[in-house]
């Protein structure tokens, strides 16, 4: 089978064939080029307009870089023409293969921004024999597309957080779909602001903000006013990750001010290397943090009444209503405010202030992937990590909607990967 053969079957362009194949050295390396014509009696169509038109002349011959074939670059040839457009005037043609002046196939394009979400950019470039650059705008390429293609008339749930992205507490705003069907990253804000969260509704429009069913956020209180001021129809929940994490740090608090205090006193310091011993949920324990654990909890410290008082309220977090989860988180609160620890009674005081929210968790948690939030971003920060950071916003925003957007991409005669 000869090579045209192959490519008239994955890669058939209307109104032009392919011509002769051959080989060339061109930088050290051995490539293949494929000559491409026009088909007899073709009208060339105009860049512009779209309009099939007389032609006017031919320009020198462009080269155009196509997938790699068993590892060996392969370019096409091609002669582009001009139009003589009615409508738009002197202008080139448009060829199926490629857009604009862009001297990468959209389908290498594509292949490349396929890969991108496997590698890291610079990884795919080594391995393809291609430039970062080439790489970074077909990704671009492959998000604007699927931006302006994706449908967001589904969406009924979402998710607000936010991700450090820079030394100085410069933070992104992240929303996420959390619908149990559809989970993806939405939309990328720069800071972390009311401004920046209002901009997402005006975005994302009074329509589709009226349908919303079902609001994820932490407690963090321009979220909520915002939240609450655009779409107050919407079910408001309390992240779980988040409220916990008060806990970790109000602990965390207790242990280090407990520390001091027993080496202070000359005693024996029991708390040293104690710290994740108290921060991880016990099934996560390795075998000697268990031991530790063990040990910690046969001493009547502040540190080890403020990890019981931790544990116990996991508790809350088993109920399946939410009428006597209520019940519990009352009684728990009480419980606290009586246990002398300032710290924890902080806690307390903070889910009192946001009782309905959190009971709201549990009119929600079979209809919403409640999980899902932190989970993308954990992958957000990996995104980041890969390319050892990024600099630049509008750089990271497209790497976070191309690897999280699960952003929708155009059918095509062959995939190749």
């Amino acid at each position: 089978m000869q090579l045209k053969s192959i490519l008239n079957f994955v890669q058939p362009h209307q109104g032009f064939v392919y011509g002769d194949v051959r080989w060339r050295n061109q930088d050290k390396r051995t490539v293949l080029e494929i000559e491409i014509r026009p088909r007899k009696n073709s009208k060339p169509v105009c860049s512009k307009c779209g309009m099939p038109s007389p032609g006017y002349d031919t320009l020198p011959v462009r080269r155009f870089e196509f997938v790699p074939l068993w590892g060996i670059a392969v370019f096409f040839l091609y002669a582009m023409r001009r139009v003589n457009c009615a409508t738009c005037g002197v202008k080139v043609e448009r060829v199926p293969w490629a857009a604009g002046k862009n001297h990468l196939t959209t389908t290498y394009a594509w292949f490349l921004a396929r890969w991108a979400r496997r590698l890291s950019w610079k990884e795919v470039g080594i391995v393809f024999q291609t430039s970062w650059d080439n790489v970074f705008r077909s990704v671009k390429m492959a998000v604007a597309w699927g931006l302006a293609n994706r449908n967001l008339d589904n969406v009924t749930a979402i998710g607000i957080d936010e991700i450090a992205w820079k030394k100085g507490h410069k933070y992104l705003t992240l929303v996420y779909q959390i619908d149990v069907g559809c989970k993806r990253l939405l939309w990328v804000g720069k800071e972390r602001t009311q401004k920046t969260l209002r901009q997402f509704f005006k975005e994302f429009g009074p329509k589709r903000t009226g349908r919303l069913e079902f609001i994820c956020s932490d407690m963090w209180q321009p979220y909520l006013k915002i939240v609450a001021d655009v779409a107050g129809t919407a079910l408001h929940i309390i992240d779980r990750f988040h409220v916990m994490t008060h806990f970790g740090k109000a602990i965390d608090k207790i242990r280090a001010t407990e520390a001091k205090e027993l080496k202070a006193k000359g005693q024996q310091p029991v708390l040293t290397g104690s710290r994740w011993c108290l921060l991880k949920r016990p099934e996560h324990l390795t075998d000697k943090q268990t031991v530790k654990l063990k040990e910690l909890l046969a001493i009547n410290l502040k540190t080890v009444r403020a990890y019981i008082l931790k544990e116990d309220f996991q508790h809350f977090w088993r109920y399946k209503s939410a009428g006597w989860a209520g019940k519990f988180l009352d009684d728990w609160c009480r419980r606290t405010m009586r246990s002398r620890l300032v710290p924890m009674k902080k806690v307390a005081k903070m889910l009192r202030t946001h009782r309905q929210l959190l009971l709201n968790w549990f009119r929600a948690k079979e209809k919403v992937a409640l999980g899902a939030v932190e989970g993308f971003n954990n992958k957000a920060k990996v995104t980041s990590r890969k390319a050892y950071g990024f600099r630049n916003f509008e750089v990271l925003k497209i790497a976070l909607y191309h690897t999280l957007g699960n952003l929708p991409e155009p059918e095509g005669t062959h995939k190749f990967c």
